[in-house]
Parts: C-alpha cells; structure tokens; sequence
C-alpha cells in the first residue's frame, strides 16, 4: 500500500490574520525615521495649506518612503503598508494610494522645492549622528541617468539624445556610501548642463550646511563640460575632474601635439592596452584665455587581428585642477564609474523604476521621495552596522535579508512582541542593528 503524502495542492490559504505584519524588517528603518524625527519635519517645511489633499504631507511623504523601502514601484503598491499590522512597525498611519495620488498631484513647482530642502534637513540629522565626511575629503559624482516611460501621457517626458521617451534628472551622489546628495526632475528633452550651475551652487551649499567641512571634489562626465560650469566650481572653491569630447577639434589637436615619449602605461583590462600621458589645454583669447592640465588615457585592444580591424589608439580626455600623479589622477576620475551603481541601486526594483503619475510636478515629488528611501537604507545600514558585500548598491541586499521577511505582533503580559521566523539566516543582523539604532538619540531639531 502506498502511503499518501501530503502536497501543496492540499493547503487552503486564507487571509484572515490581523496581526500579521507583511515586511517585518520595516521596523529598523522606521526606527532611523523617528530618531531623525521626519514626519515632524516634512510637516514643517511642505507647505500645502488649501491645496487638495495637502494635509498631513509628513505621513503621506513616509507611507511612500517606507513603501519604496519595501519595493513599491507604483502609487497602488503603498497598499502592502496596509495589511494586517504592518502600520504597527511604521510609527505613523499609513495613507491609501488614492490619497496618495491626490497629494502628489497638488505638488507645485514651489512645493517640490520644499521637498527638496527636506532632504537636505534629513542629511543634516543624518550626518550629525555619525554618517557625514567630517573635516574628511568629500568627493561627489554628478550624472544625470533616463527615466524611461512608456505613453505620451506623461507631463514633460519626452525624447531626449538617447531616443528613449523618458524624463532626465540630474543627480549628484557621495562617492564613498552612495547617498545621493541632491537631485532633480528634469523634462525628457533637457540638455545634461541643464540648470547645472544652479544645481552645483545648492550642492555645494547643501553638503557645508550637513557639516562637510573638508576639500570637495567633482566628477563630471563629457555632457557637462562647459567653462560655466568649471568657472562656478572655481568660484566655489571645489576641485574637478571633467571629461572632455575627445573629437572636439581644439581637444583633438592639444592630443595630438603629445610627445609620443610622454604616454605611460597602465594596468587595464585583460583584453585592452592603455597608456596616459598629460599636456596644458589653453582656451580663449586676451584677458578671456585659460590654460588647463588636460589628462589622456588612449587604449586600444591586445588581440592582433582586433587590431588590424581597429588600429588606431581611442582617446578618453578629462580637465582638472587636481595637483598628482598623471596616473593616480587618472584612476581616480574612473572612479567616477561608481554613479551609475548608485543610480541603478536608486531604480532597483522601486523607487525610479517607474515613474507614476501624468504630473511632472507630481513624479518631481516622487523624485524626491525616492531619494529620501534610497538614503535612508544606507543610513539605516550605516548606523546599524550592517555589512553588505556592495556598499554602493545595498537597496535589494536590504530587502532580501532585513525587509521582507513575515512576523506576528503579539501581547505577552502588556508588551507587544514582534515575531518573527525561526532560522532566519540574517536574524542577529536584524537584532544588532535594532539594538544599535535605538541606542540613538533622536538628532537636533
């Protein structure tokens, strides 16, 4: 006789548990919104009075964040901070996406910007608790990326040099931890120098206010290569490195006039050959003329049938007032690379994944929240002490082991008691970091 074994098949699911809470992990970050004391603060500087659903932006700002957090992508997915008891873990109500949706779109371009110096607020509190560079060197690294969508009923998007109808923000991140320092919603057909003078001046004084008080340094790839820009960083007093068009013709010609004795060789990849070497960059005329330290880097590939096919060597230039080594500056203004793990980790299955509404000033304002959730996991992750193998691209490793796991709030003599699952692999990761972050105090108003 065959002895029957239970199978799947015969496990009835019912959604019936009140006290069950969807992504239990939620708790340590909420604990970082409460020690940085946010809701208090977006409803002291969002400013919605007499608008449609403007009431209560601090709730309604956090029910998004902590949404994104958990992985939301779309206004609809704020739902799962509704189920069961998951509201508990938060320290503040949870709004519904209608509600949500309302209050995005009674965003104006003032009330954006009001946002925006939210963030800076919440890296003030964030630094005075231990995350900031100090009197250290900061080097920050600003891009913009394609926010791709799809319809022509989106507000401002547009086709821009990528082809892709898409919106495309500005971006500037910290080099070291990946937070991003400012950002902003621009139309898709936006030129990359788009407001970037205005964007480097509230930078600049954002990152000085948060208590970064070292050398600062730029990075920059070619789209924003202007003598603007490079005038306001100097007026700034910040250091640079910024790519250059190689084929522009006076860049051309200051390359070519290198004595071929000058080029040095790099360690590169395994299938490519790189050599650099550096040469004075002059621009303009009488009292408008500059010169400038121009660095190269040409490469070419190693296998000799490649190279018949492509002989000639490929130029990658970059300007800078960094005083060094032609080589060591070289691979520090490759590291500038290291933006586009922040960005791709700022859309990793949440946040600008998906830009929701048809409202530009609507999905600005998701912008900004999206930016709030990318920071505070690394906030979360840097005052918990939390390892992750990627420091600069900790959003999905977060949410793997601390987020979205299941637990059940329960009453055991007057104290409520989350539970959670037995032989969970990263349960002492959970439980220092708690521990650690509620060690905080709450930071200076």
């Amino acid at each position: 006789m065959t002895r029957v074994s239970q199978t799947i098949e015969r496990i009835d699911a019912t959604f019936d548990d009140p006290n069950l809470v969807a992504n239990a992990g939620l708790l340590v970050f909420a604990t970082v919104s409460q020690r940085l004391g946010l809701e208090v603060l977006i409803d002291s500087m969002v400013r919605l009075v007499g608008r449609v659903g403007g009431a209560c932006p601090g709730r309604k700002v956090l029910t998004l964040v902590h949404a994104i957090i958990a992985g939301a992508t779309h206004i609809d997915h704020v739902d799962v901070l509704r189920a069961g008891s998951t509201e508990a873990v938060l320290g503040h109500r949870v709004m519904a996406p209608s509600t949500i949706g309302t209050f995005l779109r009674s965003f104006t371009f003032g009330h954006v910007r009001q946002l925006e110096a939210v963030i800076g607020r919440a890296l003030e509190r964030a630094w005075t608790l231990g995350v900031g560079p100090g009197d250290a060197p900061l080097v920050i690294d600003i891009d913009s990326t394609i926010c791709e969508v799809a319809g022509k009923a989106k507000h401002g998007a547009g086709y821009g040099y990528t082809k892709v109808l898409g919106y495309h923000p500005i971006i500037a991140t910290r080099a070291d931890t990946g937070e991003v320092l400012h950002a902003r919603m621009r139309k898709g057909q936006a030129n990359t120098q788009r407001g970037a003078r205005r964007f480097i001046d509230e930078l600049v004084a954002r990152v000085r206010r948060a208590g970064a008080t070292g050398e600062l340094t730029m990075r920059f790839d070619a789209g924003f290569w202007s003598n603007e820009t490079i005038k306001t960083l100097n007026r700034h007093g910040v250091s640079y490195t910024m790519a250059v068009r190689a084929g522009h013709k006076s860049i051309a010609a200051a390359i070519t006039g290198i004595d071929e004795t000058a080029w040095r060789t790099i360690d590169y990849t395994p299938d490519g050959h790189a050599q650099v070497a550096e040469c004075a960059y002059t621009t303009g005329t009488g009292r408008q003329r500059v010169t400038r330290r121009l660095i190269v880097r040409r490469t070419r590939l190693v296998d000799a049938a490649q190279q018949r096919l492509f002989p000639d060597w490929r130029h990658h230039a970059f300007l800078t007032d960094l005083t060094g080594d032609t080589v060591e500056v070289d691979r520090f203004h490759r590291h500038h690379a290291v933006v586009e793990l922040a960005i791709r980790d700022l859309k990793e299955g949440a946040g600008l994944e998906h830009v929701p509404s048809g409202n530009f000033h609507a999905n600005s304002a998701w912008l900004q929240t999206a930016v709030l959730a990318h920071n505070l996991i690394r906030w979360t992750a840097h005052l918990g002490g939390v390892r992750v193998d990627d420091e600069l691209t900790v959003a999905r490793t977060m949410r793997t082991r601390l987020v979205a796991m299941p637990g059940r709030l329960v009453n055991r003599a007057g104290r409520t008691i989350l539970r959670l699952p037995t032989r969970w692999p990263w349960a002492d990761t959970f439980t220092t970091a708690l521990d650690t972050l509620r060690l905080l105090r709450p930071a200076p108003a």
